[in-house]
């Protein structure tokens, strides 16, 4: 496959809509800082792109910067609740400067506590085990799926009550160097308390204590600055019934928007699916549907992971661009070393709407992700966000990488897991 190559015309509307967008970009950290005493509640959004690839955008910082950033300006407390926590033994890996940081929080008396999915922690034990090795490090192994159902899928950090980030990348050095992503900077004590509420629900019932109560304030629209404009944030999160009072339940949010849009909807995912061996499940597609036939128009990106049988088959169903609903799939070319495993893929889940409205959260749109798994997210009101996640949407959505969906075509899946998955 070729690389994609924007003509200029295409490249300056972009890149100053990115850059009129875009918070300003500090140089990462080279050791421990305070934080300043008063943060204001701030967003930026941090990407991962896929080397090789005319991806990475210039006015977006790079996730592999910005989290050793974060855990190097710790001072009392880092909460880490993560799907899994990959090897990054790899000469010159993209996580392994995350992982001393960590480390580094650790030794200077900050008390870390990390949360991750039991079946991962098997998969990839290296990792676990040097940090749990660490002074000041707790360490906990969620069987999630035997207690409550679905996975630890939710992906975020706090640290000190006071800043944060949630986002698509997983604790992966794949996911730093060989993947699309997309995340959220969160700055501000009233903009990370509702993930701090989730760690605290999820840690006590990964240590099976009791939960805490739930006495604190109720989910609210809170002020923000992005680019140096203000916002509405809300904080969501998933599954339902299992959600702290301070968010509210993602899935109902999504179909508000949804149902609010007059000219567009966006969403890319790793995977998207409404029809299962466990049933139909149409709350989204359904909301997608309504979209169209009112006159929106509405576009999908979405991983060609989604060609496999199964799932490929709902999608040839619902692309219908001749009534508005237009279905991609993106196919991202191997790296030069060759077939690398569960990587070379676009795994960012965000959703905007009208160019005014969207959500930036860590749930791919099939049934279990909001029904059993944890996750979490933001939605967030306003033009200047939504414009630098329609100028993201758009880079992609138009780039060679980027086909629509053959509602005839046999489709082969790609080998996602090659000598690993053997």
């Amino acid at each position: 496959m070729q690389p994609v190559r924007h003509s200029p015309a295409r490249l300056v509307p972009l890149l100053l809509a990115l850059a009129c967008a875009a918070p300003g970009v500090r140089a990462p950290a080279a050791g421990p800082q305070a934080a300043p005493p008063e943060l204001e509640l701030e967003l930026e959004l941090v990407e991962s792109a896929p080397v090789e690839t005319p991806l990475n955008h210039a006015a977006l910082r790079d996730a592999k910067d910005v989290w050793p950033e974060l855990f190097a300006r710790a001072t009392r407390t880092l909460d880490v609740a993560e799907f899994y926590l990959s090897n990054s033994n790899r000469e010159g890996s993209a996580l392994e400067p995350s992982v001393r940081a960590l480390e580094a929080a650790a030794a200077r008396g900050v008390r870390v506590r990390i949360l991750t999915e039991e079946k991962f922690a098997r998969t990839y034990p290296e990792t676990v085990a040097r940090l749990q090795a660490q002074p000041n490090v707790s360490l906990r192994r969620w069987d999630r799926e035997k207690l409550q159902g679905g996975v630890l899928h939710a992906k975020y950090f706090v640290v000190d009550g006071r800043e944060g980030y949630l986002g698509s990348q997983n604790f992966d050095w794949r996911s730093l160097e060989h993947i699309q992503e997309l995340g959220l900077r969160l700055s501000g004590p009233a903009a990370v308390r509702p993930l701090s509420d989730v760690f605290a629900y999820d840690w006590a019932q990964a240590g099976g204590e009791p939960l805490p109560s739930a006495s604190g304030p109720a989910a609210a629209w809170t002020e923000a600055r992005f680019g140096g404009e203000r916002v509405r944030v809300l904080p969501v999160a998933s599954p339902e019934g299992q959600v702290p009072a301070s968010s509210a339940w993602d899935l109902p949010q999504l179909v508000r928007l949804i149902d609010g849009a007059r000219r567009t909807v966006r969403v890319q995912l790793l995977t998207y699916r409404a029809r299962s061996r466990e049933g139909n499940w149409e709350v989204l597609e359904s909301a997608l549907q309504r979209a169209a036939l009112r006159g929106v128009q509405v576009e999908l990106l979405l991983a060609d992971w989604g060609k496999r049988k199964g799932t490929i088959e709902g999608l040839q169903a619902l692309h219908a661009p001749e009534r508005g609903l237009t279905v991609k799939l993106v196919t991202i070319p191997q790296h030069s070393s060759g077939h690398i495993p569960f990587a070379r893929v676009v795994h960012s889940k965000y959703l905007v709407v009208d160019g005014e409205k969207g959500w930036v959260g860590t749930n791919n749109w099939e049934r279990s992700y909001f029904h059993g798994s944890r996750n979490v997210g933001l939605v967030v009101e306003g033009a200047a966000f939504a414009r630098q996640l329609d100028a993201f949407f758009l880079d992609l959505w138009n780039s060679t990488y980027a086909s629509p969906v053959d509602p005839k075509a046999v489709y082969t899946p790609p080998d996602i897991a090659g000598a690993e998955g053997k």
